[in-house]
């Protein structure tokens, strides 16, 4: 990503396409395999998986359409069928604790959704295409309030829906809020493994998106500077990259200090955050002269609009 992209993401966190019913499969093996996930699911009985076949035979309908029109079940249960069915996870909005910022977790299909793709693609073709294996990406911004961490989450969530494990760093161990956004307990993480205290397993797998892993926070430490200045914390960096597909570093706002500098200089490429109406061009002409001495790839800039 060498040019600036303008991302808007709007405040309609509930839009749900319903035009994707549409691509459920017309008709044979696919559409029953639909109506076995939805039975699975608990949304319909066998007699109703019947009685949507014969709808669809009589109208044409796909089958997703027919058991709407049929009102046996809703278009929310019909497109997370579908996303098991195509192997496109997301969360359940009736099953999950996820924070509604999670756009793309809880309403894959929205507008905001499609937004974090077009992101996605290019991140894979700037800060991923380089050879030698998996990759560390640093999120940064200059102020509290660009929507950084928001922005984070939701690039792990669509990176980890391409099949490839994903892990999402909160290293903002000044102002964590990963662990609210994905409803997980925050009692150890980053700040525990970097302090030596490693009591359990600290990678939380998210349910509902099995490619999706999170090391939070963990308890605010007196020195977070220090403890990302250490050693300590490339070789976890090297580590993880070894491990997983992709990794992505949410980091405190600039700001606050020399940490997201740090970071980025340990992953050695970083995904500048900008809020409009809110940043300031000097505080971004700042942040990224940081960087002026290509010690870190600058993967780019987005304008969240939201």
């Amino acid at each position: 990503m060498t040019h600036t992209d303008k991302v808007e993401l709007k405040s309609n966190m509930n839009h749900i396409d319903t035009q994707f019913l549409a691509h459920s499969p017309a008709d044979g093996d696919l559409g029953l395999y639909l109506g076995q996930i939805l039975q699975q699911a608990g949304q319909m009985t066998d007699a109703q998986v019947e009685q949507v076949l014969k709808h669809q035979r009589a109208t044409g309908l796909r089958f997703g359409e027919a058991a709407v029109a049929l009102r046996l079940t809703t278009p929310a249960a019909v497109l997370h069928a579908l996303g098991r069915q195509f192997h496109y996870p997301y969360a359940p909005t009736d099953k999950q604790a996820f924070s509604p910022e999670l756009v793309t977790a809880v309403s894959p299909f929205c507008k905001q959704a499609e937004a974090f793709r077009a992101v996605r693609t290019q991140v894979l073709n700037s800060a991923f295409k380089t050879e030698g294996g998996n990759h560390a990406l640093a999120v940064i911004s200059p102020n509290t309030g660009d929507g950084k961490t928001f922005f984070a989450a939701n690039l792990a969530v669509v990176l980890s829906q391409l099949g490839g494990d994903t892990l999402l760093i909160d290293a903002d161990m000044r102002n964590p809020r990963q662990h609210r956004l994905f409803g997980i307990p925050n009692t150890h993480g980053l700040s525990t493994i970097l302090a030596g205290r490693i009591s359990e397993k600290l990678v939380t797998t998210i349910a509902h998106l099995p490619n999706l892993h999170v090391l939070t926070a963990g308890p605010t430490p007196p020195n977070p500077t220090e403890l990302v200045e250490r050693p300590a914390f490339s070789i976890l960096i090297d580590e993880f990259t070894r491990k997983f597909d992709f990794v992505i570093l949410d980091t405190p706002a600039a700001v606050h200090g020399a940490d997201c500098a740090a970071i980025a200089y340990k992953t050695r490429s970083a995904l500048c955050i900008a809020r409009s109406g809110k940043s300031h061009a000097r505080a971004l002409e700042d942040l990224t002269m940081l960087f002026s001495s290509g010690d870190v790839a600058l993967a780019g800039m987005i304008y969240n609009n939201y």
